[in-house]
């Protein structure tokens, strides 16, 4: 049986979608799991450059959108009491 790219990816593309709807972790990573699985069977396949760049340049990417880094910023000194030793837990 041979299955073309155009079905594979649409099916990583169901599982993409499946994956943002999850509500649990466990579902989540079964989801990417079977992604992971559907790009395996793609990378195994022999190389042909006709076939995969025409899959290619009519398959249409969803929508990414770009991730916000999370700020850090300096941690806020912590005040001492003048009977303190020092700002270390260590100093006693």
């Amino acid at each position: 049986m041979n299955i073309s790219v155009q079905q594979l990816l649409g099916k990583i593309e169901k599982e993409l979608n499946e994956a943002r709807n999850s509500s649990t972790t466990a579902r989540l990573r079964e989801r990417v799991q079977a992604m992971k699985s559907l790009c395996e069977l793609i990378l195994d396949e022999p190389a042909d450059e006709k076939e995969v760049s025409s899959s290619i340049s009519t398959y249409i990417a969803p929508a990414l959108q770009p991730v916000q880094p999370a700020s850090i910023g300096q941690p806020k000194r912590m005040e001492i009491d003048e009977s303190a030793n020092g700002e270390s837990l260590f100093d006693f």
